[in-house]
């Protein structure tokens, strides 16, 4: 188990099933000039895995924050955000909900878990702060957290 304060290299952990959404977010994290390494889970079960090292999987360095949709298969993001507030290991993690859905129930849900934003796709992190740009929560915590592990 590596320890909370380990120096180990940010990353993001990217737990998305749409291949288009996941080069979306490189696309827009090389806009950023953010290159901290991003690794991809195609739904809840498969980043539990990569998190713990079960199943086969080869367990991944604690990210820096991790990128949740809150559709898809086998386990979905309100699944895996609520077994991950209930480990020890993970609970105090940084995770942004990243989805289409801006429902009311599926927001409260987060936010009851103790999401650090919700980003409502299409990601585009240029709309944060302009105009009728309410897409994005906490999305300028979200750049200032990636600035930071990447400096």
């Amino acid at each position: 188990m590596t320890p909370l304060s380990s120096p180990a290299a940010p990353s993001i952990l990217l737990v998305e099933d749409d291949q288009m959404d996941v080069m979306n977010v490189q696309r827009e994290l090389r806009k950023q000039n953010i290159t901290v390494p991003l690794v991809h889970a195609r739904n809840g079960r498969e980043a539990l895995n990569l998190l713990r090292g079960e199943n086969g999987e080869t367990k991944i360095e604690r990210p820096g924050l991790v990128m949740l949709d809150l559709n898809m298969p086998r386990l979905n993001g309100l699944e895996l955000l609520k077994i991950l507030r209930e480990d020890s290991e993970f609970s105090d993690l940084n995770v942004f909900i990243m989805t289409t859905s801006d429902l009311d129930t599926d927001r409260s849900g987060a936010n009851a878990l103790g999401v650090s934003g919700y980003i409502i796709k299409p990601l585009t992190f240029d709309a944060f702060g302009s105009e009728g740009g309410g897409t994005v929560d906490g999305f300028s915590l979200f750049l200032d957290l990636l600035k930071l592990k990447n400096s």
